[in-house]
């Protein structure tokens, strides 16, 4: 296996990775017996798009899984080059004027990080910005987390989150973070045009430089106990929350 090839893992993953990025799929190796419906479709899609698929026992399948929960199927796949930042402008200028931006300052939970794009694709973001360092990186956790969202979200991962928001300022984007102390509710500000929504990782929330780049801070009310909600689900909301204001928009 080369280096830029990756294994994905779970049913999920498999059918969604031979639906959207087929080419990028060398081999799928399926559980020896496996009656499952949705493993048997698996198979058949691969046979036939012409992808080399192998019915291997369960003992091989959990080792190549490496820890991962398989379901019986398995895929080696090269992953598909991200989206390159120098594409931004074309993808903010494509959303004229109405441009959905989610960033993550650091989520290093896959698991987060997947729920957090299949909520983008859901919401029909434009791009999902991630730092290269320091973050959860679009592997085959994500993925199989994302439901096939990883494949179908323009995900770009960047050197330098400042300077990239930066950017998106010149651009015409109006970035707002999400920050619990923030005097101004994310209900109360204006999010129907282009807009990029910051959110931070699960420990310290968005870094310094971060925060004090975002034209302006704005809050989820919580009116219970509870100081903080986790990251995916405040994505949830502040996305929606956009998707509810563009949808009344005249």
């Amino acid at each position: 296996m080369s280096r830029k090839d990756q294994w994905i893992a779970g049913i999920n993953a498999v059918a969604s990775a031979l639906e959207h990025d087929v080419e990028h799929v060398r081999e799928v190796l399926l559980e020896a017996g496996a009656k499952n419906p949705r493993i048997v479709e698996i198979e058949e899609t691969a046979r036939r798009r012409d992808v080399p698929v192998r019915r291997v026992a369960l003992q091989a399948l959990e080792g190549i899984a490496g820890g991962l929960r398989h379901q019986g199927a398995i895929a080696r796949y090269e992953a598909a080059k991200g989206v390159d930042e120098k594409e931004l402008p074309g993808l903010i200028e494509a959303a004229e004027g109405r441009a959905l931006v989610l960033v993550l300052d650091g989520v290093q939970d896959p698991h987060n990080l997947g729920a957090c794009l299949r909520t983008a694709a859901a919401a029909g973001v434009t791009a999902v910005l991630i730092p290269k360092d320091k973050a959860a990186p679009v592997n085959a956790t994500v993925r199989k987390t994302s439901a096939g969202a990883a494949d179908r979200v323009p995900v770009v991962s960047v050197t330098n989150l400042a300077r990239s928001l930066r950017e998106l300022q010149k651009l015409g984007v109006w970035i707002y973070g999400l920050a619990g102390d923030a005097a101004a509710t994310i209900h109360a500000t204006d999010l129907r045009g282009n807009v990029a929504l910051v959110l931070g990782g699960e420990g310290e929330g968005m870094r310094r430089l971060t925060r004090e780049t975002c034209d302006g801070l704005v809050a989820i009310p919580m009116p219970g106990e509870m100081e903080s909600l986790n990251v995916s689900v405040a994505t949830g909301i502040a996305l929606f929350e956009a998707v509810r204001q563009r949808g009344n928009a005249a």
